[in-house]
């Protein structure tokens, strides 16, 4: 096992920088850094030491995966959106795996032409969102509005709602509805 590697991606994936860590367990960064690079192999009690820092136990420091973050953990990195698309849309779930969630989370991309189809979507809740990049026409109900870049929407979703991707580029939206649909 890279256990440099190893405490590299934990303290990533917890957002710590190495000099946070070191403050947290009364080291150097010097020596955070040192075991990253595995140019020291710390004892069992010193890598306990600086795993408390973080805060985590030695039992899931060697059983877990940090390279996608832990399940408990509030960060998603592209590995951790599972695509959940349809019609040729991708969408990249944010928060799967959360226990009880109340709301969905979706980083969007639609590829030039794509459509959520000619039948209307409606479902319960409400849903927003913001338009990344490109140009998206957004139908609800009887009304229609192309949105560019840094435009966004917030319906009722029990309207009948639709999106098409009216460009020549990929369209990237950032959507949420609640309750969650996915």
């Amino acid at each position: 096992m890279d256990l440099g590697a190893r405490l590299h991606a934990l303290r990533k994936a917890r957002g710590l920088s190495q000099r946070e860590l070191a403050k947290r367990v009364g080291v150097t960064n010097s020596t955070i850094s040192l075991i990253e690079q595995n140019k020291v192999s710390p004892s069992v009690s010193s890598l306990k030491k600086v795993l408390e820092g973080i805060p985590i136990s030695l039992a899931e420091f060697f059983t877990s995966d940090f390279q996608g973050e832990g399940e408990d953990s509030p960060f998603f990195s592209p590995g951790r959106q599972p695509d959940v698309g349809a019609n040729g849309i991708h969408y990249y779930l944010i928060g799967n795996g959360r226990q009880a969630r109340q709301m969905c989370i979706l980083r969007e991309v639609m590829p030039p032409g794509s459509d959520t189809g000619a039948e209307m979507l409606r479902h319960d809740g409400e849903e927003g969102g913001v338009v990344v990049q490109g140009q998206v026409e957004v139908t609800v109900g009887d009304q229609v509005c192309v949105l560019g870049s840094g435009e966004g929407y917030y319906f009722e979703s029990r309207q009948p709602h639709r999106f098409r991707n009216l460009g020549d580029d990929d369209a990237i939206l950032v959507s949420a509805s609640a309750p969650p649909t996915f």
